[in-house]
């Protein structure tokens, strides 16, 4: 297809504005071979035949643009993020960028050339600038693409206002692409959310347990010092993991435990133990009481020189197991929230993720293993449906009730199928990011060598005694250094700022939910006298008036520098509450009527909200003063009395 000057300069336009370096090094280099462009008398009957199938972009160009024009306009109106897939002739995303609302259009094409060709037809370079115009190409989304579109602003807000609309019937034709990127999509908005955290219970167990726990933090060694003391001390590490296959696996480690670091899940820690294998690390990630029950046992001299790695947020009965049996162990943290607010950073901060094996990758990648080998990491059924080796602390089978073997995913050598579930999946789909990460920076190589389960992409699948005797040649210099812990009078220090950390936070729990107290019963009762009000103007000023005072709470939520140590128990509130409520604000009233019912959902849903964000303070509040005791009795064993009472008198 041949282009004119013009045509060509605005294209040149047009690729220096697009903010997607291999988008546009792919459309430059791009040869248009099958698709014919068809130009109708009206400037905006822009049409292509596709040569393949002699089929048409459109089969009435201008009648379909008026009906997408009229949905979206009536519909459609106030949604800030609108998805696309397919480009069409681009006059209709020109069409609704008009549109002050739509900050963003996203588009998805697997035909790059109708880009390259409507890029010399329709002047798009403010919009590709801008960012308002976003344009992937189908063939080249990585899972980094998906996820880092789906946890950003404001795609991630508006993620349940979230649809997946053809631009026209023509891409009907590719329904298996479509439906693979909408679950694509789909999926990482899930992930994306539960990254936020979506159980404000799990939250406040988490900082009861966090304030028990913290005088055995803060004189444990602090996880700062694992990383100075252990960096580059071994090429390759291990992650043994607690999937059916385990069991086949284990002869092989066996025999190259001296070879590599092995880092052990805490379920697979007895499993170890009961075969010899000494791991370097044994993780724990959860704060659940069952967890506990992994390290309720006496395995004796096995256990010197083994660092138990425990997350701070651990239930009490765990470290007392630990502590029963003289293990060696420090308690790490994760995230942010209240451990920011307290300002302990030699304790963290330990990779992210939902299971022990991200953590436990994120760990052989901070210590600078060129090689990390998984076994073990299965997440799917074994073909007798069991869910974990013979030797796991709770069975082999899943204790959970009815199951149902529905779900099926790629198997590792990718000629089968095998039965996952929905929580596996999403810790291999998490997984998968790390390991398309670390290849992409060239930080280490990665080996799944389960020989079972499920694929995990990115990773490279071979046998785990030929990966053994291709990396472990030498032994390595066990144990590694001691990992010490602070001296006595830092840990003093840390166990004083965070008793006076916490005693301000108590103090500012009462104070802020007293005022929040006050401002919620005043919109209350305005909001209640509107029933008296017949007159829909006086009506929709009160209203009016209520939301204003709702921006001021909400701006005081939103102070991020003073609401710190609330913000980990208020975080999953606050984001629920913001999803669910861009339902609303994308809301589009025709009437007077239809405006004012919509503030009045607005408001209503707000009165709601803050009355659980106080019960919600009230709540950690009360989780503080009932765990500080620990703290306090170990402060009192340091005769560090004097200045405990200083810190109440100041309150």
């Amino acid at each position: 297809m041949n282009f004119n000057k013009n045509q060509t300069i605005l294209f040149n336009k047009n690729l220096n504005s697009l903010n997607n370096p291999t988008l546009k090094e792919k459309l430059k280099e791009l040869s248009i071979t099958h698709y014919e462009l068809v130009l109708g008398k009206d400037s905006l009957d822009i049409n292509l035949k596709d040569t393949k199938n002699h089929t048409f972009l459109y089969q009435d160009a201008i009648k379909e643009l008026d009906i997408m024009l009229k949905t979206y306009n009536e519909k459609y109106l106030l949604y800030p993020v609108l998805y696309f897939y397919g480009f069409g002739n681009g006059i209709l995303f020109k069409a609704l960028l008009k549109n002050k609302y739509h900050k963003h259009l996203v588009i998805f094409e697997k035909e790059l050339e109708i880009i390259k060709i409507m890029l010399h037809l329709l002047d798009f370079s403010q919009e590709l600038k801008e960012n308002k115009l976003l344009i992937f190409d189908v063939n080249s989304l990585k899972l980094q693409d998906y996820y880092d579109l789906c946890s950003t602003s404001p795609f991630f807000e508006f993620s349940r206002t979230y649809f997946l609309e053809l631009s026209s019937d023509y891409y009907e034709k590719d329904q298996v692409d479509v439906l693979n990127l909408n679950n694509n999509i789909i999926r990482n908005f899930k992930d994306a959310i539960l990254a936020k955290g979506n159980d404000s219970k799990d939250v406040l167990q988490g900082i009861g347990q966090l304030i028990y726990n913290l005088p055995t933090m803060l004189t444990h060694p602090p996880y700062q010092n694992l990383l100075k003391q252990r960096e580059n001390l071994s090429d390759t590490a291990i992650i043994v993991s607690t999937g059916p296959s385990l069991t086949k696996q284990l002869n092989t480690l066996k025999q190259y435990t001296n070879k590599a670091t092995i880092i052990a899940a805490d379920a697979s820690y007895p499993i170890l133990a009961k075969h010899d294998i000494k791991p370097d690390y044994v993780l724990s990630l959860e704060r659940i009481l069952s967890t506990s029950k992994f390290f309720d046992n006496n395995f004796g001299e096995f256990n010197k020189d083994i660092l138990f790695i425990i997350n701070y947020v651990t239930h009490p009965q765990t470290i007392k197991n630990l502590k029963n049996n003289n293990r060696n162990f420090l308690l790490y943290y994760r995230g942010k929230g209240f451990i920011q607010y307290l300002k302990l950073k030699r304790f963290g901060e330990l990779c992210g993720g939902h299971s022990v094996a991200h953590i436990a990758y994120g760990l052989a990648g901070i210590l600078r293993h060129k090689n990390i080998i998984f076994i073990g990491q299965d997440l799917a059924y074994a073909e007798d449906g069991s869910s974990h080796p013979q030797d796991y602390t709770y069975g082999k089978f899943s204790t959970a009730k009815n199951i149902i073997y529905d779900l099926q995913t790629l198997a590792y050598g990718g000629k089968e199928l095998v039965y996952t579930k929905e929580v596996w999946n999403l810790f291999r789909y998490v997984l998968e990011r790390y390991i398309f990460e670390a290849n992409e920076l060239k930080l280490c190589t990665t080996y799944n060598c389960t020989e079972g389960g499920a694929r995990i992409e990115g990773a490279i699948e071979k046998p785990f005694k030929e990966v053994c005797e291709a990396l472990l040649k030498e032994d390595l210099k066990k144990p590694f250094p001691k990992v010490e812990a602070l001296s006595k009078d830092k840990q003093d220090e840390l166990l004083l700022k965070s008793y006076y950390k916490i005693y301000k936070s108590i103090k500012h729990c009462q104070d802020f939910s007293q005022e929040l107290l006050k401002a919620y019963n005043h919109i209350l009762e305005s909001f209640s006298n509107l029933n008296l009000i017949s007159n829909l103007n006086e009506s929709k000023e009160i209203l009016d008036y209520l939301i204003q005072e709702i921006d001021k709470i909400k701006t005081k939520l939103e102070d991020g520098k003073n609401m710190l140590d609330l913000y980990e128990i208020l975080g999953p509130l606050l984001t629920q509450f913001e999803l669910n409520l861009a339902r609303i604000y994308v809301l589009n009233p025709k009437t007077l009527e239809d405006s004012y019912n919509k503030s009045l959902l607005w408001v209503k849903e707000h009165i709601e909200f803050f009355n659980m964000v106080y019960e919600h303070i009230k709540a950690q509040e009360k989780a503080l003063i009932e765990n500080i005791t620990p703290l306090e009795n170990e402060l009192k064993k340091r005769n560090l009395e004097k200045y405990m009472r200083r810190i109440n008198n100041a309150k």
